[in-house]
């Protein structure tokens, strides 16, 4: 987006590995230093997605639980 406004990134019903793998090739298309946010319901996503962050450079800048999953706000690095 052009606005500056964080995109969100709906992977909701995705296993893994899918929502890392989602979420690297959608932040590989992005802007450096933009916000993406990513949501998803895979319990194992509060792990992999915090090290698939500190892996490559990019800030895991909130993670949240939510009533189906998580949310995610990474800036990319």
């Amino acid at each position: 987006m052009t606005d500056g406004s964080p995109q969100v990134y709906d992977l909701k019903g995705l296993k893994c590995p899918l929502p890392v793998l989602k979420t690297r090739r959608r932040l590989a298309d992005m802007a450096k230093g933009a916000e993406l946010i990513v949501e998803t319901t895979d319990p194992l996503a509060v792990i992999d997605i915090p090290h698939f962050c500190s892996e490559n450079g990019h800030d895991l800048v909130a993670s949240e639980k939510t009533d189906t999953g998580h949310r995610f706000s990474i800036r990319r690095g």
